[in-house]
């Protein structure tokens, strides 16, 4: 059975660079106030946590064999006091950090949200859904522990090292450079497991994003599942690809924890090392209160490494998912505003074609030289053969592609030389599978001008004929409706675009089979609504129904990327050429 693009794991393009992290401290610079601030804290927290140890060597030292009870009280008060610092502090921590680290994360999400918004239509085309929604949702939440946990206390973990050492060399340089000793084997430890870490987390990634991506399209297609009886083979699906995110998660797991027991073992054999040297040297060079503080901060010392090779596992796991967000983010969108684009003006609506050819991929045109001059105002029907171009012309007119060569026109303006915010912001384009957005009716008509009332609103429904339908339904204009409007019927998802359409006043429409889920006596009322729909404004009609277009100014039959027929509906009717063959053939059908 051939494997569908859900299970096929997907390949970086490039290999990580620890200049990802550099990128990623980007989204933390406009926080270093707040930043610096939770650093001084912790600075604060650990050098009081430094006390005690020192406070036990006095009193062990000097306190108790001279039965200074004075000192003894002055420095219990200290060390009391310490503690309320420490405990304020690391609540101060615990939120602010907190706070920080979701700051960042919706930065980043808003950055990747905005970034594929603007990618083009065939970078969705070519990966399914699911696969891009994880790295917006679930990849920028494993990020959440790195960012609100992880590095703040990588950094309260390196004050730690750096102020126990500190305390270490002033207490007892000798005794500090055997506890040193083992490191070089940490370090050697790390290097080893990193690699196969990174790879193990890689896999573990494409598994989840796999898994994801299946059950993105299980649910969109539960109606065709349900309708041919598929659920036992659907769940035989799942249970694979399930089964092989277990594995992978299994295969990572065991690799991410062999670096903390090889560093807790190095931390005890230390510690024993420091028994064994000390205790020989008790009485002689090492006084029992200094023995006593020293092994308090070998824990001190040895914890905060135990925590950084924690959170290096934390890094090398998060680093998985941060080349993914990171290779989305650098997806180079192929539409993008020239660098001296200008704003394009309020325009009338004259569009032209000057010898434009187009082509997908290299060797294969979709179109052919195709030239031709549209008054603005004027309607357009495009008809023909599936494949021909029509489709084609009309995503170069609205820039979602650029042409291979020629130009087109709006106004007199070639649409690569201006912005395109200011193109299609006065374009309006309703498609055969009309989008329907969670919420309610009005809120959705209203998805064509923000700022309109609610009366415009129903004028607008009323004059594509909406607004019988609307007015009946449970709530009116308030009524909720799902996802994709799968409570309402082809046709009036169809009246809601058309109706959402008029609100926005685009001086140039185009219609792309946007009457073909309208039956036949919604469409008699509706062809009234689009006379008025398409007065004033340039539009562009795609449609195989003929009916729908017998009143356009000009009809072009596309055929093989060019325009072989061009006329009038009665014109191209008396040529008997390629149009009157399919007006023949729909009639032919509708009387048998």
């Amino acid at each position: 059975m051939a494997r569908n693009k859900f299970d096929v794991d997907e390949t970086l393009e490039q290999e990580f660079n620890w200049s990802y992290y550099k990128r990623l401290a980007e989204y933390i610079k406009p926080y270093r106030a707040r930043l610096f601030k939770v650093l001084t804290i912790i600075l604060l927290a650990n050098t009081a946590g430094m006390l005690g140890p020192y406070f036990s060597k006095i009193a062990i030292d000097n306190v108790i064999p001279n039965q200074d009870f004075s000192l003894l009280i002055k420095i219990s008060l200290i060390f009391l006091v310490s503690l309320f610092v420490i405990g304020w502090c690391m609540r101060y921590r615990i939120i602010a950090i907190t706070e920080l680290g979701q700051d960042v994360l919706k930065d980043m999400r808003a950055s990747i949200f905005v970034h594929l918004q603007h990618l083009p239509f065939s970078y969705f085309d070519n990966r399914p859904h699911g696969k891009i929604l994880i790295r917006v949702v679930n990849y920028i939440n494993t990020l959440s522990d790195l960012l609100s946990n992880g590095l703040i206390n990588l950094i309260s973990d390196l004050f730690n090292v750096v102020i126990t050492f500190a305390f270490m060399i002033w207490i007892n340089p000798k005794l500090t450079l055997y506890s040193l000793a083992l490191l070089p084997i940490l370090f050697l430890i790390v290097m080893i497991i990193k690699k196969e870490q990174r790879k193990a987390f890689q896999r573990l990634s494409n598994k989840q994003s796999n898994l994801n991506a299946y059950i993105h399209e299980s649910i969109s297609g539960i109606k065709v599942t349900q309708s041919f009886a598929r659920e036992q083979e659907n769940l035989t699906i799942f249970n694979d690809v399930s089964d092989e995110y277990r594995r992978s998660w299994m295969s990572a797991a065991k690799i991410q924890f062999l670096l903390w027991p090889g560093v807790q073992n190095i931390s005890v054999i230390t510690t024993a090392l420091i028994y064994f040297v000390a205790i020989r040297q008790v009485g002689v060079e090492v006084s029992t209160g200094t023995l006593i503080a020293f092994l308090s901060y070998i824990n001190n010392f040895w914890d905060p490494v135990i925590n950084i090779g924690n959170f290096y596992n934390s890094l090398i796991t998060a680093t998985a998912y941060l080349e993914r967000i990171f290779e989305t983010i650098d997806e180079k969108p192929d539409i993008v505003d020239a660098p001296e684009a200008i704003e394009l003006p309020l325009i009338q609506g004259k569009v032209d074609f000057k010898s434009v050819s187009f082509r997908y991929e290299a060797g294969k045109n979709i179109l052919n030289d195709v030239s031709f001059h549209i008054e603005a105002g004027e309607s357009v029907a495009l008809v023909g053969p599936t494949g021909a171009g029509k489709t084609t012309i009309i995503n170069l007119l609205s820039r979602f592609y650029d042409v291979n060569e020629g130009a087109v026109l709006i106004d007199d303006y070639d649409v690569r030389d201006v912005t395109l915010n200011s193109l299609r912001s006065q374009m309006g384009v309703m498609l055969q599978d009309t989008f329907i957005f969670s919420g309610t009716i009005i809120d959705n008509i209203l998805y064509g001008k923000l700022d309109a009332t609610e009366a415009e609103v129903i004028a607008a429904a009323k004059v594509v004929h909406a607004h019988d339908f609307i007015i009946n339904l449970k709530d009116g204009y308030h009524t909720q409706v799902e996802e994709r409007g799968s409570t309402l019927s082809s046709g009036q998802r169809q009246l809601i675009s058309f109706a959402r359409a008029l609100l926005a006043d685009p001086k140039i429409l185009i219609l792309d089979e946007a009457t073909s889920s309208i039956d036949t006596k919604t469409e008699a009322y509706l062809q009234k609504g689009l006379q008025e729909l398409l007065k004033g404004r340039t539009s562009f009609i795609i449609a195989h129904r003929l009916s729908t277009i017998v009143n356009s100014d000009k009809i072009f039959y596309i055929d093989n990327g060019q325009i072989i027929e061009a006329g009038n509906h009665q014109t191209l009717l008396n040529k008997k050429g390629k149009y009157y063959q399919l007006y023949q053939s729909q009639y032919n059908l509708l009387q048998a």
